[in-house]
């Protein structure tokens, strides 16, 4: 009984041994196919990694234009209406604090350059604000947004105070006042 026993545990660890060569002989090729993998990840990210450690390139923004009740007239990247401010003069601007709030000025990051959309015939140019921002602005123009315009398309800052008016594609002031609110 004893010999039977002893065959039958010779038998079992025998399976037991084939099943662990089985195994093993799998997972040596499973491990060298898994081995690439955990290999390739590390070098794919590492790859991919300059371009994910360097800091992003800088979104350039694309001033375009729009077609309204005032004519063609310059737009921000996101389609809203842009802005000069009279009293600016060529690449300084004089809207800052609260001006800022109502009349948020159109800004790059470092090492962005604005491009011009197609019919845009004024020169893109940045310049340092007084806060060290860099602000777009056309033909030294600089450009801005108004709060009150929730859409493109929307111009609710066309002459506001007499001061604030869109721009042709060119770069020039269109019309004259054509608002009296002065809480802007």
């Amino acid at each position: 009984m004893r010999s039977i026993r002893h065959k039958s545990h010779i038998k079992v660890l025998a399976a037991l041994g084939a099943v662990a060569l089985l195994a093993a002989a799998c997972s040596s090729s499973g491990g060298a196919a898994s081995t690439a993998p955990s290999t390739a990840p590390s070098t794919a990210p590492s790859a991919a990694a300059p371009s994910e450690a360097a800091p992003p390139a800088a979104a350039a923004p694309t001033v375009g234009i729009a077609t309204g009740a005032l004519g063609d007239y310059l737009v921000g990247p996101d389609g809203k209406t842009l802005y000069l401010f009279t009293p600016d003069s060529a690449n300084t601007s004089t809207c800052e604090g609260g001006c800022l709030e109502n009349w948020p000025a159109l800004i790059v990051e470092a090492g962005a350059t604005p491009t011009a959309a197609a019919g845009v015939t004024g020169t893109l140019s940045t310049f340092a604000r007084s806060d060290g921002a860099l602000q777009v602005a056309i033909n030294g123009v600089p450009l801005y947004y108004f709060a009150a315009d929730s859409a493109p398309g929307d111009t609710n800052g066309q002459g506001v105070g007499e001061k604030w008016f869109v721009l042709t594609p060119a770069g020039e002031q269109v019309g004259a006042a054509t608002s009296s609110r002065t809480d802007y």
